[in-house]
């Protein structure tokens, strides 16, 4: 096969991304594909230099080494001459390495095969409601991600493995190591046929070509407890990435972030609020309304309440993630000083003024009388 025999094979340029390769592989597989194309010995060909062509254009190692060396590049040790030890992966330093292992009593063990591997844990943020955060809620979330195919069982072969589709390593014999003699020693390195598994994909999976999973949308619910806060991860198990070659799937954790409420802040397990009042109910006394979680509360305002103070509903905050405790409510008033007056209120607060000013007298104010004694020394 020439230099540019697989990009031929596959219809596509030196240059194709990976993306035009997957595509231009799906769109031949699906022609030439043996169940469309029954008793058609030439189709059936076709269909092999297909899964040949994509197989090594779609593994990136694979594909540098053909383009280097031409079809000697994926099918045998091109480039290095007799030196079987040097790789792109330790070159100089490998060969010793192996070396030492051969003489020394080192791993001669067999490839590593397609053993099962573990699936990525994925992340979701969700943003929920002061009051969801407050009650809790089951909330229903939709994750595309990637999920085995069954079609392949997860291998990424045509068949999967009771079906045929992966085969012992012809270079290695499923060893997943080469042996080359040098002089009186022999040199051990990870077979680039394999890159060391000990076997092969004898024909890419149509379906998922030859990644082993396939992107779903799946929905999935998630018990968000009572009394979460901003940057809680809650995890769910087995709701990851599928896993490789039958491996356990990963987990899926999901990142809380609780919006502001309008009325309310949150303070640990507490809950603040702040209540506006007339100054003149200030003065006076006497009962305001106050929004809580489970209502309007009426509370009792006794006469002559300064501005800030403070008020503590029980039971009425943020219950502890761990059960044992219930945060309260905290009610702030603020006192409001009128910005305009209408004649006759302001009449009435000059006379009131007046009036306040008889009986009590300035100076008798502990303030003045802090001011009095501050200019009265060393008089």
């Amino acid at each position: 096969m020439s230099t540019k025999g697989y990009y031929e094979t596959l219809g596509v340029e030196k240059n194709a991304s990976e993306e035009d390769i997957k595509k231009a592989y799906r769109k031949m597989a699906l022609k030439y594909h043996p169940d469309k194309n029954s008793g058609d010995t030439e189709s059936e060909e076709k269909f092999k230099g297909i899964n040949e062509a994509y197989s090594v254009l779609s593994d990136g190692e694979k594909r540098r080494n053909y383009d280097l060396f031409g079809p000697a590049g994926v099918n045998g040790n091109a480039g290095f001459g007799g030196m079987g030890g040097f790789d792109k992966e330790g070159g100089f330093a490998n060969v010793f390495g192996d070396i030492f292992e051969e003489f020394f009593g080192g791993s001669t063990s067999r490839g590593r095969g397609r053993r099962p591997q573990r699936g990525n844990d994925l992340r979701y943020d969700l943003t929920l409601s002061f009051e969801d955060a407050l009650f809790g809620k089951e909330v229903k979330i939709k994750l595309r991600r990637p999920e085995g195919c069954s079609k392949c069982e997860g291998t990424g072969a045509e068949g999967g493995r009771k079906g045929g589709g992966i085969k012992s390593c012809g270079h290695c014999s499923g060893t997943g190591q080469l042996r080359t003699q040098q002089g009186l020693f022999i040199v051990s390195r990870t077979c680039h046929h394999c890159h060391g598994e000990g076997s092969i994909t004898k024909d890419v999976c149509p379906q998922c070509l030859g990644e082993g999973s396939i992107l779903n949308d799946k929905m999935i619910s998630v018990k968000v407890p009572a009394g979460v806060d901003n940057g809680i991860r809650l995890r769910v198990s087995g709701e990851g990435e599928a896993g490789l070659f039958g491996g356990p799937p990963g987990d899926l954790f999901v990142l809380l972030t609780v919006s502001d409420h309008p009325c309310f802040v949150r303070e640990g397990a507490d809950i603040l609020c702040e209540v506006p009042i007339r100054f003149t109910k200030a003065i006076l006394g006497g009962t305001v309304s106050a929004p809580t979680i489970k209502g309007e509360t009426a509370i009792k305002i006794p006469p002559g309440t300064q501005n800030g103070k403070t008020f503590r509903l029980k039971g009425l905050g943020f219950p502890s993630l761990k059960g044992y405790q219930i945060g309260d409510e905290i009610v702030k008033i603020r006192v409001e000083i009128p910005t305009k007056l209408t004649p006759e209120q302001k009449t009435l607060l000059e006379e009131y003024d007046k009036i306040s000013v008889q009986s009590q007298g300035s100076d008798s104010n502990p303030f003045f009388e802090k001011v009095k004694n501050l200019f009265d020394v060393g008089a």
